[in-house]
C-alpha cells in the first residue's frame, strides 16, 4: 500500500533547518516503499501544562481504546474533539501530534526537534491540546527519525539513551503533554558513518522514559529495527510500554512484543484518508471478534468525516459519531 505523502520535499528542507527546541522538530520525507506512515513531524512547544485540567465527568463508552494521528503539517489537532458518539463520550480516546523528529547535532548527539507546524500546535497548546484534554482525550506526541543517522535504535550507551529521554520528558512535561509515541522511521542508519542499530537501544530508550515519566503513555509504532529488538526483548521491557499498533495501513496483524498482552494492542491500521471504507469497517469487526483492546487510526483530516468515523464506531461501540 502506498504511503500517505505528507509534507513534502520542500517543508523537510525548512524542518531541517529548525533550531533544536528542548527540541524543536524537523519534517521527514515519506519513505519510498510500504504503507505506513508518510510521516512529517514536529516537537514540542506550549503553555504550562497542568494534567488535572479540571476534567468534568464525561460520558463513557465500552470497547477498544481509539488512536488518532494527525499530520499537523497538513491538519489541526483540534478536530480530533470535534468527534462525539451518539452518548456524548469521545470517539477518540488518544490524540498524536504526528510529529517531532530525533536530529543529530554537529557533536553527534540525538537532539529533538519540531518543524514549525509541530511548534504551532505545541504554542497553541490553548486552543489545540487544552480542549482536547479537558474533554478526557490524552495528547501524546509522535518522534521518528529524520534521515540523519540518528534514531531510536542506534544509541550505543545507556547514557546516550538517558540523555535523549530526558530532552522528551522535558517536553512533554514543559507543553503539559499526556505522554510519546515511538517510531523507527526515516533515521537512515549509517549515513555519514553513523552507528548502525543495536538490540539494546531501544530497551534503554524505553526504560529510561519510564523511569522518566511514570504516570505517562509511552506507546509503540511498531515498524524498524526497534521492532525486530523488541520482539527478542524481555517482557520487563515490554510491560513499560502502554501500547504498540501495526504500521501497515489497510492490513490486520498484531505486534509481537513480550510483556504486551493483546488488551493493548492494535492489529488494525487505518489511514482515514486512504484506507477503503469497507476495510476500516472489516478491521473494526476483526478487532472486536479478536479482543484487542486498540484501534489505530491515522491521517484524520480537518473537515467533517463523520460518515467514515461512524462506519468503524458503529462496530467498536454500538454507536454512530457526529462532529460538532
Amino acid at each position: 500500500m502506498k504511503k500517505s505523502t505528507k509534507f513534502g520535499i520542500a517543508t523537510a528542507l525548512v524542518a531541517m533547518l529548525a533550531a533544536p527546541l528542548v527540541p524543536a522538530a524537523a519534517s521527514a520525507a515519506p519513505s519510498a516503499s510500504g504503507a505506513a506512515h508518510g510521516h512529517g513531524h514536529g516537537a514540542s512547544h506550549g503553555g504550562r501544562p497542568g494534567h488535572g485540567h479540571g476534567h468534568h465527568a464525561v460520558p463513557t463508552k465500552s470497547g477498544p481504546t481509539s488512536i488518532a494521528y494527525v499530520e499537523v503539517n497538513n491538519d489541526e489537532l483540534a478536530n480530533v474533539g470535534r468527534y462525539t458518539l451518539a452518548n456524548g463520550a469521545n470517539a477518540f480516546d488518544v490524540a498524536i501530534i504526528f510529529a517531532a523528529n530525533i536530529n543529530r547535532d554537529e557533536n553527534g548527539k540525538a537532539v529533538l526537534y519540531a518543524n514549525e507546524n509541530v511548534q504551532r500546535t505545541l504554542d497553541q497548546a490553548a486552543t489545540q491540546i487544552r480542549p482536547l484534554q479537558a474533554k478526557g482525550i490524552k495528547v501524546t506526541l509522535s518522534v521518528l527519525g529524520n534521515h540523519q543517522g540518528t534514531g531510536l535504535a542506534n544509541f550505543t550507551s545507556k547514557a546516550a539513551a538517558r540523555d535523549f529521554a530526558a530532552q522528551v520528558s522535558a517536553t512533554i512535561e514543559k507543553y503539559g503533554l499526556d505522554g510519546v509515541d515511538l517510531d523507527d522511521e526515516y533515521s537512515d542508519y549509517g549515513v555519514d558513518g553513523t552507528p548502525q542499530p543495536n538490540d539494546q537501544s531501544i530497551g534503554w530508550l524505553i526504560s529510561a522514559l519510564r523511569a522518566d515519566m511514570p504516570g505517562k503513555i509511552i506507546s509503540f509504532y511498531d515498524i524498524g529495527p526497534s521492532s525486530d529488538a523488541l520482539k527478542t526483548a524481555s517482557p520487563s521491557i515490554g510491560k513499560k510500554l502502554d501500547y504498540a499498533w501495526n504500521p501497515y495501513y489497510g492490513t490486520y496483524t498484531a505486534p509481537t512484543i513480550p510483556g504486551l498482552p493483546k488488551s493493548k494492542l492494535s492489529a488494525a491500521a487505518v489511514d482515514i484518508q486512504n484506507t477503503p471504507q469497507a476495510t476500516a469497517v472489516s478491521l473494526a469487526q476483526r478487532t472486536k471478534a479478536d479482543g484487542y483492546g486498540v484501534f489505530m487510526t491515522y491521517n484524520l483530516p480537518d473537515g467533517d468525516e463523520s460518515a467514515y468515523v461512524s462506519s468503524f464506531t458503529k462496530v467498536l461501540y454500538g454507536q454512530a459519531a457526529s462532529y460538532r
